[in-house]
């Protein structure tokens, strides 16, 4: 007879669904909680501006006939509601990665060397696979992270999107180890400021060898960690080539403009990584990438590896905790039933604020 963390469970989720732009419906889904995985009651999450693209409609048609209907959010905590893992035990705190290997998702082993953020087959929480809008969430134990005790909700709810730079730092981390190593990052919002924290706090680039170049004064007055430019009154055609790295983090219409500018300012045989998203081709000056013999980097998402580091991170460093506050709202938004998810991201869609969006979830 198999005992109960070995046997299989049939979960139902209240589930929080975007069927079409603007329209959430509750739909009761049924999950699987298998041996190996754990059932997460989510307590707080903050909104991706892809959230915001999907829920407004601003995602390609043909993005949305294919990923709808869909539960939103993938930036999240959540409390251990119950566990087929021996790692976790119930009323245990955890942070959420979203992605999901597919090697997992068929119960095999690892065979790829392909990390899972890069892996064809992997899925993603509210890329396509429902995510956290649910009132059950089954997760694999390999994608489910503790909260260290002195870590608050509202701190850890920031883990994801901090691993984002952290990971992006990742692949240019032996350059970044060196002495005097001069890092730039272009954007000013909440992505890029989070980079730019784990560039300083976390891979320990000093203040004097890091500039944030933003476009927002308001924005850029809120970096007290590293050199501030204000890329519309800096002249990059004459400031001469200054970066070892350089970090695009805007993404959008602004991607073009920033990679060229950072192109400029960047050393002979510098590295560039990218990690704005566009729905947009972006033309980039080619002959000067060529004759600088630069190395452009991809970056995508991350790992649990990633979150296993920057939450240790923000158990240990009160600095690094605080710089993370500055992005708080004043507060969150509870949502207790559907119309209060649809009114919240109506209200994030027409504040659009450089703050994170949190949402407090209280299930019934």
């Amino acid at each position: 007879m198999m005992n109960g963390i070995d046997a299989m469970k049939k979960v139902t989720s209240k589930t929080y669904r975007l069927v079409a732009p603007g329209t959430m419906e509750v739909q009761n889904i049924e999950h699987d909680l298998k041996p190996g995985w754990v059932d997460i009651e989510p307590v707080m999450a903050s909104v991706c501006h892809a959230d915001d693209r999907y829920f407004a409609g601003q995602r390609r048609p043909e993005a949305l006939k294919k990923k709808l209907p869909m539960a939103l959010l993938h930036e999240g905590i959540g409390v251990v509601k119950e566990s087929k893992s021996a790692a976790f035990k119930v009323g245990q705190r955890v942070v959420i990665a979203p992605n999901i290997p597919g090697y997992v998702l068929r119960g095999e082993t690892r065979k790829s060397q392909i990390p899972a953020n890069y892996s064809q087959d992997a899925v993603f929480l509210s890329s396509g696979y429902d995510g956290i809008a649910q009132s059950d969430l089954v997760h694999p134990e390999s994608g489910v992270i503790p909260i260290p005790d002195n870590v608050p909700d509202e701190i850890a709810v920031l883990t994801e999107v901090s691993t984002i730079g952290y990971h992006a730092a990742s692949h240019v981390k032996d350059i970044l180890s060196k002495d005097n190593v001069k890092v730039a990052l272009f954007g000013d919002g909440p992505v890029g400021y989070m980079a730019a924290a784990a560039l300083h706090f976390i891979y320990g680039i000093g203040k004097e060898n890091l500039t944030v170049f933003g476009a927002m004064k308001d924005r850029l007055d809120e970096v007290d960690f590293a050199q501030k430019e204000m890329s519309t009154e800096y002249d990059f055609d004459n400031a001469g080539e200054q970066f070892d790295v350089i970090f695009e983090a805007t993404g959008g219409r602004f991607s073009s403009t920033a990679i060229n500018e950072g192109i400029k300012v960047i050393k002979r045989t510098g590295s560039f990584v990218l990690m704005g998203v566009t729905e947009d081709l972006v033309p980039i000056d080619t002959r000067d990438v060529l004759e600088k013999g630069l190395t452009l980097y991809g970056t995508s998402r991350s790992t649990p590896a990633d979150f296993k580091v920057v939450i240790d991170e923000m158990s240990q460093n009160e600095a690094y905790r605080q710089a993370l506050r500055k992005l708080l709202p004043d507060q969150e938004m509870t949502v207790e039933n559907v119309s209060d998810m649809v009114t919240a991201f109506n209200t994030i869609l027409k504040e659009k604020s450089w703050h994170k969006a949190l949402l407090k979830f209280e299930w019934k």
